[in-house]
């Protein structure tokens, strides 16, 4: 597929705390912002190819409303047995926007008309994470040197995200078809990050205060 990920994001507890976490590790973190009209906010982690976002609810009655609330987002978060993830996917090169997998316009307020996202039809199972296309995102501009970067942090080598789920959707087995992004069924709702080359052999799991581990 044509696709590349732009970024992934995490649900997590307001003000996401856990981000402290990363940043006492070495990283640094990038950038934050209030979703208006969307009833979130987030705190953002930017690397050489792409952003990792620690995202929460800050207003519940937004989040609920309208096609917002055809996220599922608070769903997400409350219950134990959906997944907090969701992972946002761009075109890789030429100027094809045709959307990739089944599902519908979402048009947020705190973007202007006509950049809007196109939501896979399997946000309604919140047992899978979320598989939303960009086509507004211009394919990016990287070069050779991208992953031969050194240092810690530089580069995201890969995600994985573990899904209980049996049979994926279209939509998630179009996304895991994205190069260094791998979905995966499991009994647990997981994501692994692999940074660089992992030649630190260093390894931070946040569980149980969230399902992600890292790799650098």
């Amino acid at each position: 597929m044509n696709l590349e990920l732009d970024h992934f994001f995490i649900l997590v507890e307001p003000e996401a705390k856990i981000a402290d976490e990363l940043v006492s590790i070495g990283m640094k973190e990038s950038v934050s912002r209030i979703h208006e009209g969307q009833g979130t906010a987030n705190r953002c982690f930017r690397f050489s190819n792409v952003l990792l976002e620690f995202l929460w609810i800050r207003d519940w009655q937004q989040a609920n409303r309208g096609k917002v609330g055809n996220l599922f987002l608070p769903q997400r978060v409350k219950y134990p047995q959906a997944s907090p993830f969701g992972v946002v996917l761009h075109r890789k090169d030429g100027s094809d926007v045709t959307m990739p997998f089944p599902g519908w316009e979402y048009q947020p307020d705190y973007f202007p008309a006509p950049k809007a996202f196109h939501i896979g039809d399997n946000a309604s199972d919140i047992l899978e994470p979320l598989c939303i296309y960009a086509p507004f995102i211009e394919p990016s501009e990287k070069t050779s040197n991208t992953i031969v970067e050194q240092g810690n942090f530089k580069y995201v080598r890969n995600v994985c995200i573990y899904t209980p789920v049996q049979v994926m959707s279209e939509a998630l087995n179009i996304a895991n078809t994205v190069e260094g992004l791998s979905i995966i069924n499991d009994e647990q709702h997981l994501m692994e990050i692999v940074f660089d080359d992992h030649s630190r052999g260093l390894c931070k799991d946040l569980r149980p205060e969230i399902p992600l581990v890292l790799y650098w």
